[in-house]
């Protein structure tokens, strides 16, 4: 979840927790307002730790001459660590 959705939910949980004065038989709307804004900050949370997280990356050259041939051989690696 992104911290744009997770702001929305904040908002959207505050205005049926606080500003919403309406009474529905088959559903509580300030207790669904107080999940949406308990989701919605968990989802910020979890945003910015995704956000703050290293990534790291390692590249490897590696230079050697082929006995056969004698001539110079150049090997190239590379590493990622991002998680998708």
């Amino acid at each position: 979840m992104s911290l744009g959705a997770g702001i929305f939910l904040v908002v959207v949980g505050a205005i049926l927790a606080f500003a919403l004065n309406v009474q529905v038989g088959w559903i509580d709307l300030h207790l669904v307002g107080y999940i949406l804004m308990v989701a919605g900050v968990i989802g910020i949370i979890i945003g910015i730790v995704l956000l703050t997280r290293r990534r790291t990356s390692v590249a490897t050259t590696r230079t050697a001459v082929d006995p056969a041939t004698g001539e110079r051989v150049t090997r190239r690696t590379g590493e990622s660590d991002d998680i998708v």
